[in-house]
């Protein structure tokens, strides 16, 4: 068994996760990261993408990550995240809708730069989670 480090992870509305790890894995801006004990300290932005813990048994628990930040130092590794869902708990079929109108209010966009930006953020999400919860 690989040691142990304290991994949170914090959405505004709730503390989503807080507990010992052996592995942390998430996708940066740079590429996939695998966080074990005492890894080197670093802050990083996460896109909307795939997180995966391994459990002190050695079992894994896949979730998804809309968009954030992650924190590493002094064996602990924080996650800031705008949302994080359990892949068991996604609704499928709601990802699915939200994915059609992201699609939607992209193709008829007539408004700033800013709702584009949040159409292409709801579309990233939206592909996430179904990405997500085919893994189950």
């Amino acid at each position: 068994m690989s040691a142990l480090f304290s991994v949170k992870i914090i959405t505004p509305e709730k503390t989503f996760f807080d507990g010992e790890t052996q592995m942390l894995i998430v996708r940066s801006s740079d590429g996939e990261l695998g966080i074990m004990a005492n890894h080197i300290s670093l802050v990083t932005n996460l896109p909307s993408s795939p997180l995966r813990l391994q459990n002190e048994d050695g079992t894994w628990h896949t979730a998804s990550l809309s968009q954030g930040l992650l924190k590493v130092g002094n064996n602990s590794a924080t996650v800031l995240a705008d949302a994080v869902e359990w892949a068991e708990d996604i609704d499928f079929a709601w990802a699915k809708r939200s994915e059609e109108d992201a699609r939607t209010r992209l193709k008829n966009h007539t408004r700033g730069e800013y709702e584009y930006e949040l159409a292409e953020m709801k579309l990233r999400r939206s592909l996430n989670r179904q990405f997500v919860a085919k893994q189950m």
